[in-house]
């Protein structure tokens, strides 16, 4: 049993380190097995040598993270607690520079940034994790930052239009009625970094384009940024049809979950095929990103261990006396 201590800079500082009523406090406690406690503006960290230096560096991670952000949030907490049991370097980085005034983009694990750092490196990225790891809205945000610095003249956010397990039959309206449902996502993330207006206008002068992935066929796409979310769920030849359609001065992010491939059972994933193929080419980066990368309600995470798991409980049903 080991006692060490770590400053803090203020009371405010050490209430928003410990959170509403400890809540923070409780978290680190009962995730690490130590006893933390508050005096003489000094944090008291007390328990096993191992425990300890690991609360030590959670919580130094967190008086810096919330120095520099003023705020410190539930999830931010059990990211870093996270990264310090899985033995992550912190992953602090600049931030994206996006239209949206006030609007700040951050890598928020280290996996996130990596992801970055081969958008800035490459220039084709293929990107697969799973559910809430943030691979399509840091791609959207590295975009209208190019867009925004003028090192591309136009944002292609591609998807293709396949249903989710289920068919959908007969889509009522014209023709952007019915490709509106598959594109929602890429619209979701576009609007939390740039105005609505702004959005309209650039999209009227074809600054910004969104479209089903059948329409890139025969295209030449120069000096764009372009994304392919849901990249899963498309075919070999898809995935080679929207590969060759860049252009001079572009760059591709391609993003999905291997785990959620909802193509016909006798069909090949382009993505899956693309990162076996694709492997070691110049100018072509991959990044695997992990449960420990999801930035969504922390039980995103737990149902996604639930599934890698499988069911706990196998229930039957009864026909006489047997179980089937």
């Amino acid at each position: 049993m080991i006692e060490t201590a770590i400053s803090v800079v203020s009371s405010e500082a050490l209430l928003t380190l410990f959170g509403a009523c400890d809540q923070h406090l409780r978290r680190i406690r009962t995730a690490l097995g130590v006893r933390i406690s508050a005096r003489d503006g000094r944090i008291h960290i007390e328990g096993d040598e191992p425990a300890v230096a690991a609360a030590t560096e959670v919580l130094e991670r967190l008086q810096a993270y919330a120095q520099r952000h003023g705020t410190l949030a539930d999830d931010d907490v059990d990211r870093v607690l996270a990264g310090v049991q899985d033995g992550e370097l912190s992953a602090e980085g600049p931030p994206i520079e996006v239209f949206k005034a006030g609007r700040q983009v951050r890598p928020r694990s280290p996996g996130q940034a990596r992801y970055l750092e081969a958008i800035c490196n490459n220039d084709v990225v293929l990107c697969f994790g799973p559910a809430g790891t943030g691979k399509t809205y840091l791609a959207v945000a590295m975009a209208v930052a190019a867009l925004k610095q003028e090192t591309v003249r136009k944002i292609v956010l591609v998807r293709p239009a396949v249903e989710a397990g289920e068919s959908l039959g007969y889509l009522p309206g014209d023709l952007q009625a019915k490709i509106n449902p598959y594109l929602r996502p890429l619209m979701d993330a576009l609007r939390e970094m740039m105005d609505h207006d702004l959005i309209r206008r650039y999209t009227e002068e074809d600054l910004i384009e969104v479209i089903p992935l059948a329409y890139m066929r025969g295209r030449t796409l120069n000096e764009a940024f372009i994304i392919l979310d849901e990249a899963q769920n498309t075919t070999v030849s898809q995935m080679k049809m929207f590969l060759t359609r860049m252009g001079v001065g572009s760059k591709m992010v391609l993003c999905g979950d291997i785990t959620q491939i909802d193509l016909p059972a006798n069909a090949k994933s382009g993505l899956v095929d693309g990162l076996e193929r694709l492997r070691g080419l110049t100018g072509i980066g991959s990044v695997k990103l992990t449960r420990a990368d999801i930035v969504r309600h922390p039980v995103v995470q737990q149902i996604v261990d639930a599934y890698q798991r499988g069911p706990k409980f196998k229930f039957c049903t009864f026909s006489g006396s047997k179980c089937s």
